[in-house]
């Protein structure tokens, strides 16, 4: 595996990704240790839901050969759309900072802010391979509309799951529920002002924060 990873010039990435995900456990164990309170210990699912888009795409780089099949490469892409709000997700984990709390402010915020730059990454990265995937089948202008509504598109998805309480995988165990919520605020818009509010300013600021990204990485 190592090997593999090496090749494919990903190795360097997967000690980044994995140390800063350690660093951010230990914070969350330390806060434990600290006050006694599990609070924050959710911070830690929340980020592996997030490893999952970049594992899925991290699996089509290191295996190239799984671009060639149509079907499977599909899948791995819907999975990957329905987890990629999870990667952005963490950011909004900051409404739990409180005055009041056991930690001093300061402590609680770095701690989150580690959890929600980690999970950025690893959604803002899978993004690129996404990208790079889309190559063979459109030209730049249009991959570049794509990245912009699949991070307005996640937008709403970090709404849904937020304010509406759905996951990710409740598209197969409640379908028929989560369809009928997302249609009625598709549909009926205006009686929803918090939703769109809520979805096009995240929206614009994933934007700025990914594109931002992705200019630093080019090195342009």
């Amino acid at each position: 595996m190592v090997e593999l990873l090496k090749k494919h010039k990903r190795l360097n990435l997967v000690l980044l990704l994995a140390a800063m995900s350690f660093s951010s456990f230990l914070l969350s164990l330390f806060r434990v240790y600290y006050t006694g309170s599990a609070l924050f210990l959710f911070l830690n699912w929340n980020l592996f839901l997030a490893f999952i888009p970049w594992l899925l795409t991290t699996i089509i780089v290191v295996n190239p050969n799984l671009q060639k099949k149509k079907l499977l490469l599909l899948a791995i892409l819907f999975f990957w759309t329905l987890f990629f709000p999870n990667a952005l997700y963490i950011l909004t984990d900051l409404f739990h900072l409180r005055l009041n709390s056991l930690m001093p402010i300061w402590f609680d915020l770095v701690l989150i802010l580690s959890f929600a730059w980690t999970g950025l990454l690893f959604g803002f990265i899978s993004l690129i391979d996404i990208e790079k995937f889309l190559v063979a089948y459109a030209n730049k202008k249009l991959i570049s509309v794509i990245s912009i509504f699949l991070l307005f598109t996640a937008s709403f998805g970090i709404y849904i799951g937020r304010y509406l309480r759905w996951n990710s995988w409740d598209i197969i165990i409640s379908p028929f529920s989560l369809i009928y919520d997302i249609s009625d605020r598709i549909i009926n818009p205006f009686a929803h002002p918090g939703t769109w509010g809520m979805t096009i300013l995240m929206g614009l600021l994933l934007n700025m924060f990914y594109w931002s990204f992705k200019f630093l990485k080019s090195g342009k």
